[in-house]
C-alpha cells in the first residue's frame, strides 16, 4: 500500500482553499484534496479516501473562534469511523485561516488536535522555528509562529488572490514536511 495524504478542508471563501492547494503542492503526488462543500457533504467516496489514507490533514477557517459549521459537520459524521476506531494509528495535521493575526486560530488548532486523539491518531507539528526576529518580515516563513498546525492570516478584504505570499510558503513547507513524515510512517 502507498503512502498517502488527504486534506480534506472546508473553504467559505476560498482562502482555506488556496491553504490546502499549497500545501498539497507541498506535499507533491501523494496528496490529494478532498473538498467538504457548502452543505458539510464529503463528495462521492470521500469516506472511502479518507479510510485508504496514510495521513489526513484537517482544513478548516477560523470562524468565531473555532472550525466552521460544515467542518464540524463533516467532524460529527467521522463518529461512525471513530466507533470503529477506522483512522487509529493514522497520521493527522491540521490548518486554519482568519482575517486577524491571531484570531483564536489555536482554539480551531486545538480543535482539530482534538478530533485526531478521538479517532486514536498521531498528531504532525509544524516543525518549523517562528520568524520572531526583529529582522522578519510578514513574508517570512512561519511567521504567524504556529507550532501544533499551520496558522496563516488574510485580511478580511483581501480575496485568496491577494494572500500573504509568506503564508502560501509556509503551507508548502508545512506539505513537504508532511510528506517526509507520511513516508517515515508508512
Amino acid at each position: 500500500m502507498s503512502a498517502s495524504i488527504v486534506i480534506v478542508y472546508h473553504s467559505g471563501y476560498g482562502h482555506t482553499k488556496k491553504i490546502a492547494e499549497a500545501v498539497a503542492e507541498g506535499a507533491g503526488s501523494a496528496a490529494s484534496l478532498l473538498a467538504i462543500d457548502a452543505e458539510g457533504n464529503l463528495p462521492e467516496g470521500g469516506w472511502e479516501q479518507l479510510a485508504a489514507a496514510t495521513t489526513i490533514v484537517f482544513g478548516s477557517p477560523t470562524y468565531m473562534g473555532t472550525v466552521s459549521w460544515q467542518f464540524k459537520k463533516f467532524a460529527d459524521a467521522s463518529s461512525k469511523v471513530w466507533f470503529t476506531q477506522g483512522w487509529k494509528d493514522k497520521l493527522f495535521a491540521g490548518f486554519t485561516n482568519s482575517a486577524s493575526m491571531n484570531g483564536d486560530k489555536l482554539s480551531t488548532l486545538h480543535y482539530l488536535t482534538t478530533l485526531a486523539m478521538q479517532h486514536s491518531g498521531l498528531w504532525v507539528g509544524t516543525g518549523m522555528m517562528p520568524s520572531n526576529s526583529k529582522a522578519a518580515t510578514r513574508n517570512d516563513i512561519n511567521y504567524v509562529a504556529s507550532f501544533g498546525g499551520l496558522m496563516t492570516a488574510t485580511p478580511s478584504d483581501a480575496s485568496a488572490d491577494e494572500m500573504v505570499p509568506g503564508d502560501i510558503a509556509t503551507a508548502k513547507a508545512f506539505g513537504q514536511r508532511l510528506a517526509t513524515t507520511t513516508a517515515r510512517f508508512a
